[in-house]
């Protein structure tokens, strides 16, 4: 899986050991993290982009974010699009959510779901939902969902 700053400098490491080295300076450095994870995707003809982002939060000095960007020609329902947004979150919150702990760092997944009923997306709320804190993540929905609403909105190329 190949992953990048926002910059667009590619990730050498893995991802687990590119965020662990991250946590080490930052925290090193004096400040207190909070990292956010989202995705977000964007059909276009045949093909569906998805853009996956850790946010690392500074609190109360800005962040920065690591990118991973994924197409398919699958075909997805409104839904089951907006349901594998977040499992694309999930999986990458499973793999590092043992160094959060390790290192005390506050977790969210960011589903790119709205809580108004009369948006589509907001068909997937309860099962994204249920998904989410079904695995011990916090979650946060439209419109706090800035990780994958506003950060891999704009990855989403």
């Amino acid at each position: 899986m190949l992953w990048r700053k926002f910059n667009g400098d590619q990730i050498e490491l893995p991802i687990k050991e590119a965020v662990e080295e991250a946590i080490r300076r930052e925290t090193s450095q004096g400040y207190k993290l909070k990292v956010c994870i989202g995705t977000d995707s964007q059909v276009k003809g045949r093909e569906t982009e998805f853009a996956t982002v850790i946010v690392f939060l500074r609190e109360g000095h800005g962040g920065f974010m690591f990118i991973h960007n994924e197409k398919t020609l699958q075909k997805f329902s409104i839904k089951e699009r907006m349901l594998v947004e977040v499992a694309k979150s999930i999986e990458i919150a499973y793999e590092l959510c043992s160094l959060f702990t390790e290192f005390d760092v506050d977790m969210e997944v960011h589903a790119d779901i709205n809580t108004n009923p009369q948006f589509r997306s907001n068909e997937a709320l309860r099962e994204a939902m249920g998904y989410i804190l079904g695995m011990g993540f916090a979650f946060k929905a439209k419109p706090e969902a800035f990780a994958s609403s506003s950060c891999a909105n704009k990855a989403v190329n």
